[in-house]
């Protein structure tokens, strides 16, 4: 048996012992449940029991319900949690993928399944929302104002998302779901099916569920190498023309079993939940090297947004890669009287894994004349002829001084162990009901794995590429100005790997990732109750040990340290419909294990280390929120709230000075330089939100009372500062978020438009480069569903439509300033139709 559980049994064991021995106070616990709302109104019915929820919850938080969530055209849980105050989605190729939390980057949010956090797949710490689908959940909290029974790292936000219970729904129930719709932009195909079965007795219940989404897109996407002179003049140093093949898929499935006994033990249960996404990726590509070849002839680029360079040299790269990410968590768990107490008992298991693998054919070095016109510069056009003239050529057939082949690998996989105990139980405190409650926490983890790496070889000359051409012109709504082409990809890859026996990266130890973590934690909170509210406070301590391994320099750094979390929540109830909370929290984030692997390159004769930093310290934060709430009508609200957090120690990329000790015993005193990641000054991020959800059932009469809406704002401001003093804004946030969106719902229609906005913000997807923005990016969706009036066998029909992307929209990254964007992507609009049935 391992240390680590040892360690997990003995504290197992000492955590019985040691559960509190009280006066015997007789507690009735009922299981909370989220009932999954059928009905004529289903879109009034689930925000209402939303806003109830959040009413009565003890902090600040935002809730979507099962039915709600079934009722927007949302692909996964990062679209349906888009549409929440205060949060914010992040795309990739179009599709949701990440949620900065108010404002926040992605790893100061905490997700959970059920109460049990864990870990984000990406690096250790971010979660990664496009493998979790909609469908899979009965309901979603977004707590904003943290409490001590919450995980520390939920520095911006905890995300709890309820899966279904085989309760929810009496004795034998099935939904089930089929779509079949058409992406816009190269007409591929958009599948989807779910399904959910489940039957339940008074004390015995089961529920399985799946569900899969099959998405087919063409991408159109040109990357730029831009810059402005002194006099504002445009300088076209470099144009990457693209054309992306994707197939994405992601699926989920799981189950749950559970007892709920008379006596002692209130509920018994075992859970478990998968779920995957994959992204099968071809990329058509052809680089446009203007400065390189001006450089070549003694040149410079002359500027303007126009221009004729005679030698340009172009790279050709054929990719067919795939990325994919996945989460397995298990749950054991046993809710049960003990002393007076009702004690929640959960053991858990859960692996993430994460990985990337791009074979890329790499054509180099050919040499062409070029026109260019970016007169828009959000779609470049350019014009090729031979070199060093101006007689128009064929993209196709150019002749490369260089036939490479590229491997890029990346991978992570965390196995996490999760001890989770709470005890409750109501007391009189200072003469006042309060209802205390303690517990521990212990997680294991170990993350192995590696960073990218780019192993670039020759290509195998047996293998004439020009052999796979297809003569079909890429799919594009910019323009395709070079008049290329497809290639089968995948037969390429195939060809090459049979040439060469398999493709397989050779990945460098500097890259590799070893990290062992443990985090123990313990809390004690109690709610005490008095005329026109209650009081929620407490602490939370987490004490952190981890061990990092760097196998190429024979380094292994170990620490450890603790965080002491204080919070403190107040609620008051104004009147019966007006609410005013007051909160202040404080929490930890971890680096993520990019970030704190130990492995690095070691250059002794230049004093310098390239790759992870072992030492970072976690960052740390604490802050207040402030929120009134009117609940004016039933399925209404009217909130404005408004919230702080000072952040130490943020971390960035960047260099820094270093004991070269660390990485070499002879170096011990000398001061090295490290670039990677380090701990820069502080920094904070505030802002401002508005939320209103309404119906018009009490106002107005019929048909007009099927009408509602709902809107937010949310206001952002973010900076830190990096060691030089230089200041930034952290990266994810927005000035502005706000979402909108207009329902009727009357006669078994029920219908919905939505429009969500963000303006620019800086990027944390693809480089550490701190100018590097997203900018402002809107989109408009919409859903139609219509309840068929008969049923067949105790069967109920749903036909429904979803839209998405209506406008047609651009999403564009700049660098520094909106004149030298360096990526453009459009996808096209996408149409979904199909067919539910419950029983």
């Amino acid at each position: 048996m391992s240390a680590k559980f040892r360690k997990l049994n003995i504290l197992m064991a000492s955590t019985m012992l040691a559960a509190p021995v009280a006066v015997a106070q007789d507690t009735e616990k009922a299981a909370v449940q989220e009932t999954v709302i059928v009905s004529g109104t289903p879109i009034r019915d689930s925000q209402a029991a939303a806003i109830e929820a959040k009413r009565e919850a003890p902090n600040v938080v935002d809730i979507i319900s099962a039915d709600t969530i079934g009722r927007f055209p949302d692909q996964n849980l990062a679209d349906s949690l888009g549409r929440l105050p205060g949060l914010a989605i992040e795309r990739d190729q179009g599709q949701a993928r990440y949620i900065n939390f108010r404002g926040a980057p992605f790893r100061f949010t905490a997700i959970a399944f059920d109460g049990i956090d864990v870990p984000g797949a990406q690096n250790g710490r971010i979660p990664r929302f496009d493998s979790f689908p909609s469908v899979i959940t009965s309901a979603v909290e977004a707590n904003k104002a943290i409490t001590p029974d919450m995980p520390g790292e939920a520095v911006s936000g905890f995300i709890n998302i309820r899966t279904f219970s085989p309760f929810d729904a009496e004795g034998f129930s099935v939904s089930a779901e089929a779509g079949y719709g058409e992406q816009d932009l190269g007409g591929g195909p958009v599948n989807k099916y779910n399904g959910r079965v489940s039957w339940s007795n008074d004390t015995l219940g089961w529920v399985v569920f799946g569900s899969h989404n099959r998405r087919v897109q063409n991408t159109d996407n040109r990357e730029l190498d831009l810059e402005l002179d002194d006099a504002g003049e445009l300088i076209v140093n470099e144009l990457d023309f693209r054309s992306y093949f994707v197939e994405r898929e992601d699926s989920a499935f799981g189950g749950r079993l559970e007892a709920r006994p008379d006596g002692r033990f209130d509920r018994l249960f075992v859970s478990t939940l998968f779920t995957e996404f994959v992204d099968e990726e071809e990329r058509n590509q052809y680089v446009f090297d203007i400065a390189g070849g001006a450089e070549a002839i003694g040149g410079a680029v002359v500027p303007g947004a126009t221009g004729y360079q005679p030698l340009v040299l172009v790279n050709r790269l054929l990719e067919d890669g795939k990325y994919d990410n996945s989460t397995w968590t298990t749950t054991l768990g046993a809710d049960f009287d003990l002393g007076g107490w009702f004690v929640e008992g959960r053991l858990n298991y859960t692996e993430t894994e994460d990985n990337t693998f791009l074979p890329i054919p790499f054509n180099a070095g050919a040499s062409v004349a070029a026109g260019y016109d970016l007169t828009n510069v959000n779609a470049p056009d350019v014009t090729v002829f031979e070199a060093f003239t101006e007689t128009p050529r064929s993209i196709n057939g150019l002749e490369y001084a260089a036939n490479l082949g590229l491997l890029i690998d990346a991978g992570l996989e965390n196995e996490a162990v999760k001890l989770k105990l709470d005890a409750e139980r109501d007391m009189d405190l200072f003469g006042r009901a309060t209802t205390v409650k303690t517990g521990v926490q212990y997680d294991t983890r170990e993350a192995t794995g590696n960073s990218f790496a780019q192993d670039v070889g020759g290509f195998p000359p047996e293998v004439n590429i020009d052999d796979f051409a297809t003569g079909v012109e890429w799919y594009s709504d910019f323009n395709n100005s070079i008049g290329a082409t497809y290639y089968r990809n995948d037969a390429v890859r195939s060809a090459w790997s049979d040439a060469v026996g398999g493709l397989d990266a050779n990945i460098g130890d500097d890259l590799l990732i070893s990290i062992e973590e443990d985090i123990l934690a313990a809390y004690a909170m109690a709610t005490t109750q008095f005329d026109g509210g209650n009081l929620v406070y407490g602490a939370r301590v987490e004490a952190t040990d981890y061990t990092s391994d760097g196998p190429a320099i024979n380094v292994a750094v170990s620490d450890d340290y603790v965080n002491v979390l204080p919070s403190a929540h107040l609620n008051f109830d104004l009147r019966e419909s007006v609410k005013l909370r007051f909160s202040a929290s404080t929490g930890v984030s971890r680096p993520t294990y990019n970030e704190l692997r130990a492995s690095a390159s070691v250059d002794p004769t230049n004093q310098t280390v390239t790759g992870g930093n072992p030492t970072l310290d976690a960052e740390t934060t604490w802050g207040g929120d402030v929120s009134l709430e009117w609940y004016y009508a039933p399925a209404s609200l009217v909130s404005v709230g408004a919230f702080y957090r000072n952040i130490e120690d943020v971390i960035y990329a960047d260099s820094t000075t270093i004991d070269g000790g660390l990485y070499l015993d002879s170096a011990a005193g000398e001061e090295w330089t490290l670039v990677g990641f380090v701990n820069g000054q502080g920094g904070h991020l505030s802002g401002l939100e508005a939320n209103f959800l309404g119906t018009a059932e009490d106002f107005l009469p019929e048909p007009f009372d099927g009408l509602g809406a709902s809107a937010n704002l949310t206001l952002l401001d973010s900076e830190f500062e990096t060691n030089s003093g230089t200041s930034f804004s952290l990266p994810g946030t927005s000035d502005m978020v706000w979402n909108a969106s207009l329902f009727y719902e009357k006669f078994g229609l029920s219908a919905r438009i939505n429009y969500q906005y963000r303006d620019a913000w800086l990027s944390t997807t693809e480089n550490d480069s701190l100018g590097e923005f997203w900018d402002e990016q809107e989109r408009v969706d919409a859903s139609l569903r219509y309840n068929l009036p008969w049923e067949f066998g105790g069967s109920r029909f749903t036909v429904f439509a979803n839209a998405n992307n209506l406008t047609d929209e651009t999403d564009v990254r700049f660098i520094d300033t909106p004149a030298t964007p360096n990526q453009v992507e459009g996808y096209g609009r996408r149409w979904l139709f199909g067919l539910r049935v419950d029983y």
